[in-house]
């Protein structure tokens, strides 16, 4: 595990075609790139075994009705990976990093019932000895992220003739409230369709249906509803480092207020920005950027970050060891 894996172009154009349609069968990418089924099977196959991609279902507690919240702890010398691990293990904590010379943590709660929010962040976390101090953010506004078609790294891999035979209609990502204004109810059938996704994001309805005691059709027609309303999307995780991106690093902006969403919609045009939305706190803009080396982290957060109307300041923390993203460990540099 200690090797990076390098995808090749044939690979890459396999891993864009999972973003466009992720739940797509083989014949039909085959159809799109023009090899086999049987190609495609066996590539998609050892892309997973290697630890470049993994195909999964990610449940948005905003759909529910819960918030979700950006916190930075600060922890004493020598403590930050342990605590980094720990809060990995945890199924409401979907993105760890470790930054700051291994003193800082950075991750995501994406609780699904204010209990236990309020339980991490409000008791577990300040009573931890290793944890010198606590910023919590409230996310306010997702400007990109979630699924992997929203990282427009891969953009231009396929042609758009390629791509709207797969199904594609352009970036699927539209702005709407974090929280939901009318919270979805789930049904015990919907939680069993959720858990198999969450192994699997391209289980069969066949397998859908017999974990929730479905017929396909019934298991089909709930899955398009829980996508429809956000419930859950099918994230293609890949590893950066597979594609060439070595440098990552978190980017806190002050904007001034008046150009908050004109600041985060450029940010979600650019293809090195995975990741960004409006935050609680003094730092009103969050963003997660992936590049190839350090120098071009640099060109690019002073030449087309630094230069964006209304920015103010900007903190820019590369990340030590990127230890779990979109509820999927990693192993250095591979998804485990």
């Amino acid at each position: 595990m200690a090797e990076s894996v390098v995808a090749s172009p044939d690979d890459v154009r396999l891993l864009r075609a999972l973003q466009v349609a992720p739940r797509a069968s083989f014949a039909s990418i085959a159809g799109v790139l023009g090899v086999t089924e049987a190609a495609v099977g066996r590539r998609y196959r050892r892309l997973r075994a290697d630890g470049v991609v993994r195909v999964a279902g990610i449940v948005d507690p905003g759909a529910l009705g819960q918030s979700k919240w950006l916190v930075r702890l600060r922890c004493r010398p020598g403590s930050g990976a342990a605590i980094a691990d720990a809060l990995a293990k945890r199924e409401d904590v979907s993105w760890v990093a470790l930054g700051a010379a291994g003193s800082e943590v950075t991750c995501a709660v994406r609780s699904r019932t204010q209990d236990e929010r309020d339980d991490l962040l409000g008791r577990q976390l300040p009573r931890t000895a290793a944890v010198l101090d606590i910023h919590a953010s409230a996310m306010l506004r997702q400007f990109i992220g979630g699924r992997g078609h929203y990282w427009a790294a891969l953009r231009g891999t396929l042609t758009p003739e390629q791509e709207a035979a797969l199904g594609s209609e352009g970036a699927p990502f539209t702005e709407a409230p974090v929280v939901a204004r009318e919270p979805v109810h789930l049904t015990s059938e919907d939680e069993q369709l959720l858990a198999v996704l969450a192994e699997d994001g391209r289980a069969s309805l066949v397998d859908l249906a017999a974990a929730a005691d479905l017929t396909p059709g019934r298991a089909s027609r709930r899955l398009q509803t829980l996508l429809e309303r956000r419930v859950v999307h099918i994230d293609v995780e890949i590893a950066a480092t597979a594609l060439g991106y070595h440098a990552r690093a978190n980017l806190w902006l002050r904007v001034h207020p008046s150009a908050i969403k004109s600041v985060g919609r450029a940010l979600a045009q650019l293809p090195e920005v995975a990741f960004a939305a409006a935050v609680s706190g003094p730092h009103n803009l969050h963003a997660v950027a992936a590049l190839r080396g350090l120098d071009e982290l640099f060109e690019f957060t002073s030449d087309q970050v630094g230069s964006l109307p209304g920015l103010q300041s900007m903190e820019v923390s590369p990340l030590l060891r990127h230890v779990k993203q979109a509820g999927t460990f990693l192993s250095g540099d591979r998804l485990a």
